[in-house]
């Protein structure tokens, strides 16, 4: 296949398990850039999350950043595209979901990723690993605070109830417009109906003059599946959650193998 494009998750993927670009990832990623190959990384983390690992994987053009709600270049700060949830679309949710789980607690992110609004309830419960944010700069909200203003990712958390069981909840509710998803992080993502990490992707290739079919994208989470089943060819992680697996054309070995460097060095052997 023509390669112009390469697009990767982080946590799980591009990412070790202590979040390093390994110095083989690294390589690869500095050789595909030298044959003019874009290298987008695609994430639920915002700029402030991305920013903390840029360097080591030599970031420094675009980045799709909240899950595909967020297009920004992180060396100039222009911001291709935004997309948010509606206050109202929140309410909605928040009210239904606190009667089916009671305990759940929320938090807004907004302002091109840079203002973070939780409930105190939640901050109470983040670590710094869980957002790759100091949970004293989330703020001290109360719930109507939070559903004030639109999200590019609006995210839901319980103390007792999993991820996976929270998001079960919420598709069971019946609700229409939004999209909800989860990353393996402890807590569960929401963003406008139809946003997607595949979807932001298209939307940065058709900026690109990129083709769909010359896009090759790696990832391990249920938030990846849209994107690993939309690339021109898309690979999950050997550690990939089933959904991942499901979705993509093939496996590689894991984040902590060096998964990625493996198939971009066999795909730039090809194209040379």
């Amino acid at each position: 296949m023509p390669l112009r494009l390469i697009a990767s998750d982080l946590d799980g993927t591009l990412l070790r398990d202590d979040l390093s670009v390994s110095p083989r990832t690294r390589w690869a990623l500095d050789a595909a850039r030298a044959a003019g190959i874009h290298v987008v990384p695609v994430t639920a983390r915002q700029p402030v999350g991305v920013r903390r690992i840029a360097q080591g994987a030599g970031f420094d053009g675009w980045a799709l950043c909240s899950n595909g709600a967020l297009g920004i270049h992180l060396t100039t700060g222009e911001v291709l595209f935004e997309r948010h949830l509606a206050p109202g679309m929140q309410r909605a949710l928040a009210e239904a979901v606190r009667k089916q789980v009671p305990g759940t607690v929320f938090a807004s992110i907004r302002e091109a990723g840079e203002g973070f609004y939780a409930q105190g309830e939640y901050a109470d419960l983040a670590s710094e690993t869980d957002h790759k944010r100091d949970p004293a700069t989330m703020g001290r909200y109360s719930l109507d605070e939070v559903l004030s203003a639109p999200s590019l990712k609006f995210v839901l958390r319980h103390p007792e109830v999993s991820p996976p069981d929270l998001l079960a909840a919420v598709r069971a509710l019946g609700l229409t417009g939004f999209h909800a998803t989860h990353s393996g992080a402890a807590f569960v993502e929401v963003a406008a109906e139809g946003i997607t990490k595949a979807a932001g992707l298209a939307l940065l290739c058709e900026k690109l003059g990129v083709e769909q079919s010359d896009t090759l994208a790696f990832g391990d989470a249920p938030n990846d599946a849209e994107m690993l089943a939309w690339a021109g060819r898309g690979v999950a992680m050997g550690n990939a959650h089933p959904e991942a697996r499901a979705a993509a054309d093939e496996v590689t070995l894991s984040n902590e193998e060096d998964g990625v460097a493996v198939v971009i060095e066999r795909a730039l052997v090809g194209l040379g």
